[in-house]
């Protein structure tokens, strides 16, 4: 087996009974929670003021690390004959790919202050270190059958979504219409007013903004019953998905592996 094929087989998912596989999977994965760490960590001015020299330092090492993994990822994934071939076309649509995107957003901030950008904008793009997190689904089988719920509900997931929005536009512009006159400065236009829907519908209800005349009440009412009804969709939504799934498993784990006859 050829350098580049078996880097690929390491870089990738570990497979049963592969111990070098599974060691960097297991190296990247502790790396990735202690970066989050780290970030959550830089936040507190105290431990900054005090650790923070140990924080960067520990930042560089592990920019090191994960740009060393992406290069390794875009060098061998051409061993992939099946989704990346093409020595060229192959590691484009391998970079273009979400998970590869994600790795190369978990290293692009460090590199980006020293290419002359606004530091501000910096300052703010820095947080998408906290997309690390995100690298976990590689190795994860869990997030990977929650991946699969969300791909087989997608429909479903799409039309409640539009509904929600839709209640959300509908209910904006019918409190705008009756509470603006009584209370221009709390409704003052149809966007602001959105606000107070979006609160409503998620039960959240903050209490800056509230209606004050009879039917405004009164739409209110029927606009937080109603919030309460579009967010248990989604919910039974994906719970029906995770049950299907875990059959589906069930199934095929009591199959034979060789024949997939019934055992």
């Amino acid at each position: 087996m050829s350098i580049k094929n078996r880097t690929w087989e390491i870089v990738e998912a570990a497979k049963p009974g592969d111990l070098a596989s599974k060691a960097f999977d297991c190296s990247i994965l502790g790396l990735i929670f202690l970066n989050v760490l780290a970030v959550i960590a830089a936040s507190v001015a105290s431990i900054q003021k005090q650790y923070g020299h140990f924080l960067y330092a520990f930042e560089i090492i592990s920019v090191v690390v994960f740009s060393f993994e992406y290069i390794l990822r875009l060098w061998s994934c051409t061993s992939d004959k099946e989704h990346y071939s093409n020595s060229i076309k192959g590691r484009i649509r391998f970079a273009i790919n979400p998970m590869a995107l994600i790795d190369l957003a978990a290293i692009l901030p460090f590199y980006l202050p020293f290419i002359g950008i606004d530091l501000r904008f910096i300052r703010a793009l820095r947080l998408m270190r906290i997309v690390r997190v995100a690298k976990v689904g590689r190795y994860s089988t869990s997030l990977q059958m929650m991946k699969r719920v969300i791909v087989s509900k997608k429909e479903e997931l799409l039309l409640t979504t539009y509904v929600l929005v839709l209640l959300l536009v509908v209910s904006a512009c019918i409190m705008y219409h009756f509470e603006n006159p009584a209370q221009p400065e709390a409704f003052p236009d149809i966007p602001s007013t959105m606000w107070w829907s979006v609160v409503t519908l998620t039960t959240v209800s903050y209490g800056d903004i509230c209606p004050i005349t009879p039917i405004g009440k009164f739409i209110a009412s029927i606009m937080a019953i109603l919030g309460i009804g579009m967010f248990a969709l989604p919910t039974g939504i994906l719970g029906a998905g995770f049950v299907e799934e875990i059959s589906t498993n069930k199934t095929k784990a009591a199959r034979c592996p060789h024949c997939g006859k019934d055992l």
